[in-house]
């Protein structure tokens, strides 16, 4: 096995935590090495296939990760054991590449509300959840918001959103325009006495940061950009992080262990390179940043004679309270073309249903939504319809362009027994043990999507649409998989004052291991009712820069 020249500072995983943390290490002065599984994101070699598409992944993912590889384990109600691939819903946005999901994602780049933040203060103890407060507030984290905002860079506008968490300063460029569909809805929102306003983004609305704006392409969600004016890690702080000379990225690099001393400190890891070969390179710090699933698998396979049971899991709190969002909403057929394509797809949100609402604990935003490819709309019909044959294209030519959607992710509870493990059989290409995913949402959440649906069906009739439905995130596949793997995972080494209730301290360090942090959804105490990434940014920010001050 051989042994790299030690370093400062490794950070697992190039994603939006890891990025973040690199570059702020690296900009302090530490030497740092950033590992990641996969390669560096390529526009050209996978173009907009959607059948390849992180969104969709039906024949593979643009960017990661080889199923084949990287298999998975679903443990049944009854216990049963399923090994489980992309392609069966699992990995849903999943990508393994520098910059991960930030290369491919939707980009809506929402702080989270003052509320999200004292859930259980605010609504109380819910039974059969494990609800609870963030041992930090909004104010702790309204800087680093800030931060995330003006280096990564976001396009918005929040003079609209009476909702909105106060700022010191305003977004570093103007909001993207409504398309066709969103200025309908907006115009139908505020006549029902609602709030529309336009959805924050992480991408480019002019130049900035020596890169494009963005061209309106409807290929967005799920795509790599082709005029790289979507604000990913991979071109933003991670480039910054290299330019100083001190943080080397190596790519198609699996970590398998975190190594520790006799002291129970982190020493480094055990990774396999390109090649296959097993190496070990050592720190004085280590930060993981592999996504809630996978962070939580490298902790619990991070077993020595002080962390019998994986790195900071003495209390049985690695893994636990596994959250994602089940998505909800409702769809309109309407009889005129209300879509005139024109990207990034979604552009109009409310955010009237987040918190407040008698009888939901917090709730979710409602938006219009990301375009659809033809394989994705052959999917999306009322249930009923045809799916093949020439009632189906008849549906597919006639409705395209008059669809419209209203989706939101309902803020989910907590839960101790949804969980990641790692199994005792199934390994991977490495011989790693994999994730296995167990438990189940928590019944409230079913509520809470049946109330948001409702919402946004009325305010789809009251545009005009000629037929309506719900998605009320309880039909498989959804409620079949239980917690989610896949796009905005969260939850699974939360942040705490209590080593018995959760897995780091507020910066983010493992209670256990003095110089072991985590940069990613991980931490989340609670998903709120937004998508998560400027939230798991600006807390990567937090975190890397208290590293450097200590450890620097």
């Amino acid at each position: 096995m051989d042994k790299q020249q030690h370093v400062q500072a490794i950070v697992v995983g190039a994603g939006a935590g890891g990025g973040v943390a690199a570059k702020v290490l690296a900009t302090a002065g530490m030497q740092t090495v950033l590992f990641e599984r996969g390669g560096w994101p390529v526009y050209d070699a996978h173009i907009n296939d959607e059948l390849i598409s992180q969104r969709m992944q039906v024949l593979d993912s643009a960017f990661g990760p080889d199923w084949k590889k990287h298999p998975r384990v679903y443990v049944g109600p009854d216990g049963s054991r399923t090994t489980i691939h992309a392609g069966d819903g699992s990995y849903n946005h999943v990508a393994a590449c520098v910059g991960s999901g930030t290369v491919s994602y939707g980009a809506m780049a929402w702080r989270f509300m003052q509320e999200d933040f004292r859930l259980k203060s605010i609504y109380g103890e819910v039974e059969g959840s494990t609800l609870d407060d963030w041992p930090i507030s909004y104010d702790d984290l309204e800087p680093y918001y800030e931060q995330a905002e003006w280096e990564v860079g976001v396009a918005g506008n929040d003079s609209l959103n009476p909702f909105a968490p106060p700022r010191r300063r305003p977004h570093p460029m103007p909001a993207f325009e409504y398309n066709r569909d969103g200025r309908y809805l907006a115009d139908v929102c505020q006549r029902m006495g609602l709030h529309p306003f336009p959805i924050p983004m992480l991408r480019n609305s002019v130049p900035y940061n020596g890169r494009a704006a963005c061209i309106r392409n409807r290929t967005c969600c799920g795509y790599a950009c082709p005029v790289d004016a979507k604000n990913g890690t991979q071109n933003t702080v991670i480039p910054v992080a290299m330019a100083t000379g001190r943080c080397e990225v190596r790519t198609g690099c699996v970590v398998a262990e975190l190594l520790t001393d006799d002291a129970g400190r982190v020493a480094g890891v055990r990774y396999f390179d390109p090649e296959g070969r097993a190496q070990t390179q050592t720190a004085d710090v280590v930060v993981v940043a592999g996504s809630a699933t996978e962070t939580a698998r490298l902790l619990l396979n991070s077993r020595s004679r002080l962390h019998p049971n994986g790195l900071g899991n003495n209390h049985d709190c690695v893994g636990r309270n596994l959250q994602g969002h089940a998505y909800t909403g409702a769809s309109g057929l309407f009889d005129w073309d209300i879509l005139d394509l024109t990207g990034p797809g979604a552009t109009m949100a409310i955010c009237d249903y987040n918190h407040h609402n008698p009888g939901i604990v917090g709730g979710g935003l409602l938006a219009n939504e990301f375009y659809m490819l033809p394989y994705a709309f052959s999917q999306s019909r009322p249930w009923g319809e045809a799916r093949w044959g020439k009632a189906h294209k008849d549906y597919q030519r006639q409705n395209y362009y008059r669809l419209g959607r209203l989706l939101g992710p309902i803020q989910e509870m907590p839960m101790w027994d949804a969980r990641v493990t790692v199994d005792p059989a199934v390994k991977d290409h490495w011989g790693i043990p994999v994730v296995a995913l167990s438990g189940s949402r928590h019944p409230r959440d079913f509520e809470h999507c049946r109330f948001l649906s409702a919402r946004a069906e009325e305010i789809l009739r009251q545009a005009g649409a000629v037929r309506t439905w719900r998605h009320t995130g309880d039909t498989p596949p959804a409620s079949f998989y239980g917690p989610s793997g896949g796009q905005h995972q969260a939850g699974t080494c939360r942040m705490g004052n209590r080593p018995e209730t959760s897995v780091t301290d507020a910066w983010c360090r493992v209670h256990e291991v003095e110089n072991l942090f985590i940069a990613d959804g991980s931490v989340l105490v609670t998903n709120g009712g937004f998508n998560p990434v400027l939230t798991i940014m600006a807390l990567a920010y937090r975190t890397a820069e208290y590293i450097a001050k200590h450890f620097r």
